[in-house]
């Protein structure tokens, strides 16, 4: 509790320091506004590169060898669960009542006959996924993306999903855990075992981002400056090739939710 409470203090003191309007930046055609500290934001980007091809990529293609396909479905499944309710209460937070119900009503059905989400029975009952965290509900109440920031391990985020970023950590998975060993297994198992399944889909990425760091930052940014309510849709950021491009990964360290709908890189999920 005081660790939410001193992520509040830190919250509210940016708000006051930076407001909304200095944070609501226009965006050039190629999104240098939105990139002002791409030099040090391309060195983080190299060293969590580094990071994942000698520590995160090789204990997840050993995991995938050992861990059956199903067994990790079914594990990132009850991930999944405990994400989607973090997803209900911000769906709530956004003014979107029906969506947050039946957010919830897919939560409470793979909790129960999912066998405590381990099987993903709302999916096939029609109760579809509809990923949000708080950052996403800064932009629902009229905050922009902000600037593009790069942080060691946690990897790419901007201005408002940082400041929103100590609350989504205290609702990650660990958060069903009391002891501290307990949460740090479960958050490398969560990263570990989200890593795995997009093997493959990383390897792809080698092949055609001739730019990595421009390839994720646009994917980013293009799919975290959008937002939808059913209703109306407001794009903050320009569309560009590489994000067109960009592969799906499930909802963030982090990945991930959104209109027509911009696609999400591998390396986000590997953050």
């Amino acid at each position: 509790m005081n660790q939410l409470l001193r992520a509040l203090t830190v919250v509210l003191l940016a708000f006051a320091l930076v407001g909304c309007a200095t944070i609501k930046n226009a965006v050039g055609s190629k999104g240098q506004k939105l990139d002002p500290w791409e030099s040090w934001n391309r060195k983080v980007f190299s060293f969590n590169e580094k990071v994942d091809e000698n520590v995160l990529k090789p204990v997840a293609t050993a995991y995938s060898e050992v861990v059956p396909s199903t067994v990790r479905k079914g594990i990132g499944n009850f991930f999944g669960n405990i994400g989607d309710a973090w997803s209900t209460v911000n769906l709530f937070l956004q003014g979107r009542f029906k969506s947050g119900l039946e957010q919830g009503m897919r939560v409470a059905v793979n909790s129960t006959f999912g066998i405590l989400g381990l099987f993903d029975v709302a999916s096939e009952a029609g109760l579809e996924k509809n990923s949000q965290d708080l950052g996403k509900t800064f932009g629902r109440w009229g905050m922009g993306t902000g600037a593009y920031i790069v942080w060691p391990i946690l990897g790419p985020s901007s201005v408002r999903d940082s400041l929103a970023l100590p609350f989504d950590l205290q609702a990650s998975p660990a958060v069903v855990f009391d002891h501290g060993k307990e949460k740090v297994g479960v958050t490398i198992l969560n990263a570990i075992n989200t890593r795995a399944n997009f093997l493959r889909a990383g390897e792809m990425l080698e092949d055609i981002a001739l730019d990595k760091y421009t390839f994720y930052r646009d994917a980013y940014l293009q799919r975290r400056g959008s937002f939808d309510d059913d209703d109306e849709v407001e794009v903050l950021v320009p569309a560009s090739p590489a994000s067109a491009a960009a592969p799906a990964a499930p909802a963030a360290p982090a990945s991930a939710p959104t209109v027509s709908k911009p696609t999400e890189p591998a390396s986000a999920a590997a953050k």
